[in-house]
């Protein structure tokens, strides 16, 4: 197995952290934070350009919302609602508790329904994401983990996206962490030809004819159809998808650095009051390392836990069914 080294103090008398060493020095010293990149980051580094100039000029476009002609109160509205419609639905509760834990089972219709709002995250595939948090769960915080924050905080928070890692360069590096996925045709589908990218550029579409027809429906010029257009746009995609990027990536940085601990987990998960609450549950990050499959992330009571709601709500509904509850829950109810 590889080894951590823990500081550049390290000399050729003194070996390095083993994985388990460098978990109980971390556990002991929190302020110890040091990993090595990932033993999977190719050698020499290679630039993942398509991210390394992806993210920014997404970012980039974002910023167009500072600029009063892009303003639209309709388009602030969408950006807050499709936080919850494609974040929370397409990453919380589809990629994440549904596909990479399988926390509940749905029907396929409303899983791929799900998934595809989840493509429009711009997070990558479903298998992509599902196979990088499987890692990420099997490794965590060991130099085996593709995005531990304990190599630093950027790298954590979305550096290792910009890296090239050799489990990640296609989908025959990592069809073997998500069999299961791919052995669905809609999955497969989704990794040839970028057809995942086809499905974000059709989101962008559908919010910019959507804003300019509404506005030429109701009366208004070419060029106000135009400006309604393009605020959707703006606020609609590239706004939310900016901030849900880092509602996501705060789970892989901030929630293993910053909050508290309800179990003694063998990584540095931690809970965090504002990502549990901006991510929508995300962030009561040691609950989950400690029971990964339990679809519910929120075990205190006041762990608000929206995702968790929501697929309360689905099973109330009898749209899903098989909800893995938190093992403490069941432990108490007994």
């Amino acid at each position: 197995m590889a080894t951590d080294t823990v500081s550049e103090d390290t000399t050729a008398d003194e070996p390095p952290l083993t994985d388990a060493e460098m978990q109980q020095a971390v556990k002991d010293n929190p302020a110890m934070r040091h990993l090595e990149w990932p033993v999977t980051t190719v050698n020499p580094v290679r630039v993942r350009w398509r991210y390394a100039i992806g993210i920014p000029f997404i970012h980039l476009l974002a910023c167009l919302a500072f600029f009063p002609y892009f303003f639209s109160w309709t388009g602030v509205v969408l950006s807050i609602l499709g936080l919850y419609i494609f974040g929370t639905l397409g990453i919380n509760l589809c990629y994440h508790r549904l596909l990479t834990h399988q926390g509940f089972v749905a029907p396929k219709w409303l899983e791929h329904t799900f998934a595809v709002l989840g493509v429009c995250t711009m997070q990558d595939t479903p298998a992509c994401w599902v196979a990088m948090h499987r890692i990420h769960h099997k490794h965590s915080d060991h130099r085996t983990d593709p995005h531990s924050p304990l190599v630093n905080f950027f790298w954590g928070h979305c550096g290792w996206l910009m890296i090239i890692n050799r489990d990640f360069i296609n989908v025959y590096d990592y069809e073997k962490y998500t069999r299961d996925i791919l052995r669905d045709p809609f999955y497969l589908k989704l990794e040839r030809n970028e057809n995942w990218l086809w499905i974000y550029a059709t989101s962008m579409a559908v919010f910019f004819l959507g804003g300019f027809g509404a506005a030429l429906a109701m009366g208004g010029t070419l060029a106000a159809a135009v400006q309604f257009g393009l605020s959707l746009l703006v606020w609609g995609v590239f706004v939310r998808t900016v901030v849900t990027w880092h509602i996501t990536w705060s789970v892989n940085s901030f929630t293993h650095i910053w909050g508290y601990k309800n179990y003694d987990t063998d990584d540095n998960s931690r809970n965090n009051w504002l990502v549990g609450l901006w991510s929508n549950g995300e962030g009561w990050h040691n609950n989950h390392h400690a029971d990964q499959r339990a679809a519910a992330h929120g075990h205190k009571w006041w762990e608000f836990d929206v995702t968790w709601i929501t697929i309360r709500s689905l099973e109330m509904l009898g749209l899903v069914r098989d909800v893995v509850r938190p093992r403490v829950w069941t432990k108490s109810a007994a």
